[in-house]
């Protein structure tokens, strides 16, 4: 944390601020006050850049315009390339002037690594077919993917399904010859959250109707 020796008094109260928002995110935020009477830098907390007090603001590069409240968010780059998520504040006097800039600059690269990590252990490639000796037998996942597509479709879920609506599936699942498989009964039913009798209940006067 670094603080420089003469802060215009209307932009000392957000020194403290400045100090709070770094201190709550670090390692991650750098904030820096800028004050627009000297166009400088006049304090800088939780510093990971090569910036310095008394440097020039250089705030054109922002596109800051004084009539602006709040200026991003925008990318950066820092020295060292890490990737850093920026917003701006424009800070007024008791006379509605812009007196100061306070922007706060976020090391958003660890994230990204973060995302890239769990992208690449989520990810199947497009080509990657699923073994046909090892799917083809598989009449679980089948009924799996067809609950999820007759669920979606109609913007339920499992949890929230009448019992009109389980039903209904039940019927559906047996149309399409989901019953096949050994001990589909079951399965259904657990996935269902209900008793074997119930489905065969269901399937009984689905075939009366």
């Amino acid at each position: 944390m670094k603080k420089g020796k003469a802060v215009n008094p209307e932009l000392r109260p957000h020194v403290l601020v400045c100090d709070a928002i770094a201190l709550l995110f670090q390692p991650y935020a750098k904030v820096v006050l800028h004050d627009l009477a000297t166009e400088t830098v006049v304090h800088i907390a939780g510093n990971f850049s090569k910036r310095e007090i008394g440097e020039p603001s250089l705030l054109s590069e922002i596109g800051f315009k004084e009539a602006d409240g709040v200026i991003g968010p925008y990318e950066k780059v820092n020295w060292d390339g890490r990737s850093i998520k920026s917003i701006s504040a424009v800070l007024r006097g008791t006379d509605g002037k812009a007196i100061g800039v306070l922007c706060i600059n976020a090391d958003v690269s660890d994230f990204h690594a973060a995302l890239r990590t769990l992208n690449a252990l989520v990810r199947v490639p497009a080509s990657s077919d699923k073994p046909e000796s090892l799917f083809k037998e598989d009449w679980h996942e089948r009924v799996n993917e067809y609950v999820q597509q007759w669920t979606t479709v109609r913007g339920l879920t499992i949890s929230s399904m009448s019992r009109t609506d389980k039903q209904a599936l039940v019927i559906a699942l047996s149309s399409d010859g989901a019953f096949g498989g050994k001990n589909a009964a079951s399965y259904i039913s657990r996935i269902l959250g209900m008793g074997r009798a119930t489905v065969y209940k269901y399937l009984s006067e689905g075939s009366e109707s």
